[in-house]
């Protein structure tokens, strides 16, 4: 027989936790690193992704990453027209289950500028729902024709004259504009404190017209992508 005195039994090995959370550290602590020096920013990058997936926990991956694609297209819609006038406009950042929003700094007392920078999102966000109509009906899809509804109802649903949404800043505009004589530059002269750019009765029907002809096409968009479910 042969000598085995220097045999050794094997002995089965468990998971090396140690050897794997070591590779996985280093690229951690690098994720963490970027976000601990460039907070705000890496929140508002990934904020995008945060909000599709807790949309996808309700209604799957498809409709959330269209749905969020609406949200950013209304928003982004505000950020164009800011831009346009010359403002200080932040990126959009995504709140998870309750919508976006653009920070506007230098934003100034001016009602017909304030509303369109107000109104220029739910008319992008519109113009999207549209597109998706559009693509629902020459594909029959499902998917393309509930994204189109709930597009048009998202953005009928900001024009709401209710003090946060996009609807409450137009009705805050046709106020101011309606309180102050028509701005020209001999009454700003004569009467500086009494007038402010932008305003006067006439700016704020044109205001009014542009607020109640959007939602107009926005509702109609809705009625005609809604179909009825008949469960009662």
């Amino acid at each position: 027989m042969g000598d085995y005195r220097d045999y050794e039994p094997l002995h089965p090995k468990g998971t090396d936790w140690r050897g794997i959370f070591g590779k996985i550290w280093a690229p951690i602590a690098a994720v963490i690193g970027v976000a601990v020096k460039f907070g705000f920013v890496f929140l508002k990058f990934f904020s995008i992704f945060i909000s599709v997936a807790a949309y996808a926990l309700i209604w799957g991956w498809k409709f959330a990453v269209g749905f969020v694609a609406l949200i950013l297209i209304h928003e982004l819609g505000h950020y164009v027209e800011a831009k346009r006038q010359g403002l200080d406009v932040s990126i959009p950042v995504f709140i998870p289950l309750l919508g976006a929003y653009v920070a506007i700094k230098n934003s100034p007392v001016n009602p017909w500028r304030n509303s369109l920078v107000a109104l220029a999102g739910p008319a992008a966000g519109g113009l999207a729902s549209g597109i998706c109509w559009a693509i629902a009906n020459q594909t029959g899809s499902d998917l393309w024709h509930a994204l189109a509804y709930a597009g048009f109802l998202l953005n009928l649903f900001n024009l709401l004259p209710v003090g946060f949404l996009d609807g409450g800043a137009v009705w805050r505009s046709i106020k101011l504009a309606r309180q102050v004589p028509e701005w020209t530059p001999e009454i700003a002269a004569t009467a500086p404190y009494s007038t402010v750019p932008g305003g006067g009765p006439s700016k704020a029907f044109e205001i009014g017209l542009l607020y109640g002809g959007l939602a107009l096409l926005l509702a109609l968009g809705m009625l005609g992508t809604h179909v009825p479910q008949h469960r009662l």
